[in-house]
């Protein structure tokens, strides 16, 4: 099958670039193979590696869209790009200078959704979470939030529990994810608030050593879906969004997402 040549972009430290794949509707399996192209053996292995054809489809698709939309931003062929991980294994460019490169990304996967957030010298984290996930029990609710958190928690109707718990939880994996330091943070040190309706706002212990540098924001990417975004603030201000949705080497769209909650409004 023919595709078409890669839109080319420019990568900004004044925007953030969000891509979203449906990988149910990616079905194809002439487009499958063409991505299978594009990735090492070891990512080849690795996708043969899952269990369930639901999770080996979510690698590939994971690993094409990470691969195509790079190289919209730097003049380096898809199957060229080469990965490594930091200590806390966080995903980065491995075969150009951290610095000279400049781009900055990060990933996230749910049942169904792919999300990728692509920037230049500033971190970004991003987490997305499938809704209709079965209940979080409220008795294990204390793992993963602050004292605060599972405070304003129980103040809310048990049929509102669920999707608050989601609210709180992608938004504290796009922190530690920005922070490029996963779950070696402790999870009830620093706590995230809602002063309003649309605004958000988070507090950091000060033995966590970070500043309140954070932007923050929430949307609903699908009906199922959750999506939050964290970047670091970079010269006074913060970033603009555009979010696309794509079929990797097919097609692009930008999307026009309703804004749940976000920082910029405190």
């Amino acid at each position: 099958m023919s595709v078409p040549s890669p839109t080319a972009l420019i990568a900004s430290e004044r925007r953030i670039d969000v891509w979203l794949a449906c990988y149910d509707e990616i079905s194809d399996p002439r487009l499958h193979a063409e991505y299978r192209k594009l990735l090492t053996d070891d990512e080849r292995g690795r996708e043969l590696g899952f269990y369930f054809p639901d999770d080996q489809k979510c690698y590939l698709i994971t690993r094409a869209l990470v691969r195509t939309v790079l190289s919209k931003y730097l003049a380096v062929e898809p199957a060229e790009w080469r990965f490594t991980r930091n200590e806390y294994g966080r995903p980065q460019i491995a075969n150009l200078d951290h610095e000279q490169c400049g781009l900055r990304f990060n990933i996230s996967h749910a049942r169904g959704l792919i999300a990728f957030a692509v920037t230049q010298h500033r971190e970004v984290g991003i987490d997305t979470e499938y809704m209709r996930s079965r209940p979080v029990p409220f008795e294990i609710a204390h793992r993963f939030l602050s004292s605060t958190e599972l405070a304003e928690l129980t103040t809310l109707p048990p049929e509102r529990r669920q999707e608050r718990f989601f609210e709180y939880w992608t938004f504290k994996e796009s922190y530690i994810k920005a922070r490029g330091m996963g779950l070696s943070i402790p999870l009830d040190q620093f706590s995230f608030h809602y002063p309003h309706e649309r605004a958000v706002r988070i507090e950091i212990e000060p033995q966590l050593n970070d500043s309140n540098r954070w932007a923050f924001w929430q949307f609903r990417p699908t009906t199922e879906h959750l999506l939050a975004l964290c970047a670091e603030h970079r010269n006074g201000g913060s970033p603009s969004l555009t979010i696309r949705r794509t079929i990797p080497l097919l097609t692009e769209q930008v999307l026009q997402l309703e804004l749940l909650k976000t920082s910029d409004v405190l």
